[in-house]
């Protein structure tokens, strides 16, 4: 077998604006504290996966705060949240005022408990509700003009299953169409969004998976996305995938953020991903915009997967909301997402329901249904006024919630 040859080393990213050195000593505080939480939660609840499930400082130069219970972890949060507002960025003061809030929620939550309704406002600063039925109703109906004008006849369930099967990819196919996607997907990042500093050999690498409680998962520290193959697998499904995994999403988030914290442009605390709290809407935001800030809409197809994707996002939040708020049982969710579901499968159902029966990230599923609409305002916005560059560091160099997305000026 021959060696592949890496491609010749990317430009750097471009370097974020500066923040003041105010900014980044507090966000060395907020790691820590984030830290020494996750630890105390992992410890206390047995969740092996914890509240920040990726930590890119692999070398500890941020240490832990060593928390030793849940009242040490509310008032080191209420220290920073307090120091927080006298910094000189607007951004800055309230990221970190809805960070101290949401992480205030979680601990409470572990001590004595809160409705799911208050979960969804404290963690993630969320409306306690799904996506209404007339939201529903309105990506069904642009579903319907799509496909109707692609000449599929029938009722919406039987236009998305014709269309499903004519787009989709055999399964002996998945990996090499993914892995193809990627590539291309990396291109376009450098072309059209910023540098990714990098050569292509260190993109991510594909892993087929089976069981499991996600569509695909970017493990960016052993450089492999994990696809699950259970669903219905399509070529435009796959590209959303590639952008959302990959570039411009989770991978370019991590690569770049790890070189601005070592050149110290960045805080400390945008090497975390954090579940469950203020970041995690435009987190997730950020990777289902992709094909957006990647002008890869190349047709209905990608048109009708786009809508697919926040129609998935409105039901999941449904299902969540009719197993944690209403108290349907689990048999009953999963028929009734099975009835609203258009493309997937079973394999679809089935792994939604093991992301949302889980009480520690069934909140989690909000922030696709409120993430990407927050990043796509903002990308628009400065598209408008030619600053695309500015607000890919803005975004990309800092930890936001979907407010501090709104106040890129």
């Amino acid at each position: 077998m021959t060696t592949p040859i890496a491609s010749p080393a990317s430009p750097s990213a471009p370097l974020p604006d500066p923040l003041s050195d105010a900014t980044l000593a507090l966000g060395r505080r907020a790691m820590a504290a984030l830290l020494g939480l996750d630890r105390l939660y992992r410890r206390e609840s047995g969740d092996a996966e914890g509240l920040a499930v990726v930590n890119l400082d692999t070398a500890g130069a941020f240490p832990a705060a060593p928390l030793a219970s849940y009242a040490e972890a509310r008032a080191c949060f209420a220290d920073l949240k307090r120091d927080a507002a006298s910094l000189p960025e607007p951004d800055r003061r309230a990221y970190y005022d809805e960070l101290a809030r949401s992480t205030d929620a979680f601990v409470t939550w572990q001590e004595r408990g809160l409705s799911f309704e208050a979960q969804l406002t404290g963690f993630l600063g969320v409306p306690a509700a799904p996506a209404s039925d007339e939201e529903l109703g309105v990506l069904e109906a642009e579903l319907a003009r799509l496909l109707g004008g692609m000449g599929l006849p029938g009722d919406l369930r039987a236009q998305c299953a014709a269309w499903e099967e004519r787009v989709r990819v055999p399964a002996a196919e998945v990996p090499q169409a993914l892995t193809a996607l990627i590539d291309e997907a990396w291109d376009r990042t450098e072309r059209l969004v910023a540098p990714i500093g990098a050569p292509k050999s260190d993109a991510m690498k594909v892993r087929s998976v089976s069981g499991v409680p996600f569509n695909a998962r970017c493990d960016y520290l052993n450089r492999t996305v994990e696809l699950n193959t259970d669903p219905v697998l399509t070529r435009p499904g796959l590209k959303h995938l590639a952008v959302h995994e990959c570039t411009p999403g989770h991978y370019l988030q991590f690569k770049v953020r790890e070189a601005w914290v070592k050149e110290g442009r960045a805080p400390a605390d945008v090497l975390l991903s954090v579940v469950n709290t203020a970041s995690s809407s435009v987190f997730e935001g950020i990777g289902d915009s992709g094909l957006v800030l990647l002008d890869w809409i190349e047709g209905d197809d990608d048109r009708v997967q786009a809508v697919m994707n926040r129609y998935r996002a409105g039901i999941g939040t449904g299902a969540a909301w009719r197993l944690h708020a209403l108290g349907w049982s689990e048999e009953r969710v999963a028929a009734w997402l099975g009835e609203r579901a258009l493309t997937g499968g079973e394999g679809w159902v089935r792994n939604r329901m093991g992301f949302i029966a889980s009480p520690s990230r069934a909140v989690l599923i909000w922030s696709y249904w409120w993430g990407e609409p927050v990043v796509l305002a903002g990308w628009e916005r400065a598209t408008l006024a030619g600053r695309r560059d500015a607000f890919f560091r803005y975004l990309y160099g800092r930890m936001h919630s979907g407010a501090t997305v709104g106040m890129f000026a």
